[in-house]
C-alpha cells in the first residue's frame, strides 16, 4: 500500500506542484507557440507524453546499467538527446503518415520536441531523484499529463483573451506572457492542497 500511495503522490506532484511549465518554466516554446487552437495544444501535448514516457522507458535503463556502472555519466546529456531526437523523428514519421492534418497544425513545434527541455529534464530528474524504473515511469506520465493540462488551460485562457477587449499596448506577446504568469500563480495554490492531501 505504501508503493501504491508513494507512486499517487509522484503522479499528483509532478502533475500540480511541480508542473514542468508552470512551476519549473520548462519546456516554454511549445506552451507559447502551440497553446492558440485547443487541438494542436492537445496534439502536442500527446506527442510530449508519448516521447517522455518513451524516453524515459530508454534512458534510464541506458543510465542505470551502461553509463553509471562504466562511468560514463558525463555522456548523459548528449545520449538522452540524441535518444529523444530518435523517438520524434519516429512521432513526426507517424503523424505525417496517419495524420497529415494534425502534423500540419503542429508544424515547426512538432521537431522543437527534440529540443524540449520539459522532456530532457524529466528523463534527467528521473535519475537524479534516484526513482526506480517504475516510480521513473510514473513521474514522466504525471510530467506529460502536468503537461497537456497547462495547455488545454492556457489554450483555453488564449482564446479568452483574443475575444476581449485589450488595449493596444498589450495584444500579441504582452498578454500572452501576463496571462501564463496568472496561470502560474493560480497553480501555486496547489502546493497546500496536495500535501494536504498525502499527510
Amino acid at each position: 500500500m505504501d508503493t501504491m500511495k508513494n507512486l499517487l503522490v509522484i503522479l499528483i506532484t509532478a502533475i500540480l506542484t511541480n508542473n514542468f511549465i508552470l512551476n519549473k518554466f520548462l519546456g516554454i516554446c511549445p506552451f507559447l507557440g502551440v497553446s492558440k487552437k485547443l487541438d494542436s495544444s492537445v496534439g502536442m501535448s500527446v506527442a510530449v507524453i508519448f516521447v517522455m514516457l518513451m524516453s524515459t522507458a530508454v534512458t534510464w535503463p541506458i543510465q542505470i546499467y551502461l553509463l553509471d556502472p562504466y562511468n560514463l555519466g558525463y555522456l548523459q546529456t548528449v545520449i538522452f538527446i540524441l535518444i529523444i531526437a530518435a523517438l520524434v523523428q519516429l512521432i513526426e514519421t507517424i503523424l505525417k503518415k496517419f495524420i497529415p492534418s494534425l502534423h500540419q497544425a503542429l508544424g515547426v513545434y512538432l521537431p522543437l520536441i527534440t529540443t524540449n527541455c520539459a522532456v530532457l529534464g524529466v528523463t534527467i530528474l528521473n535519475i537524479t531523484e534516484k526513482y526506480s524504473f517504475g516510480e521513473a515511469m510514473v513521474n514522466s506520465l504525471g510530467a506529460g499529463l502536468g503537461f497537456m493540462l497547462a495547455m488545454v488551460l492556457f489554450s483555453g485562457v488564449r482564446s479568452r483573451a483574443e475575444s476581449e477587449s485589450i488595449p493596444a499596448c498589450f495584444k500579441g506577446m504582452p498578454i500572452t506572457l501576463v496571462a501564463a504568469s496568472i496561470v502560474a500563480v493560480a497553480f501555486m495554490g496547489f502546493s497546500g492542497v496536495v500535501d494536504g492531501l498525502f499527510k
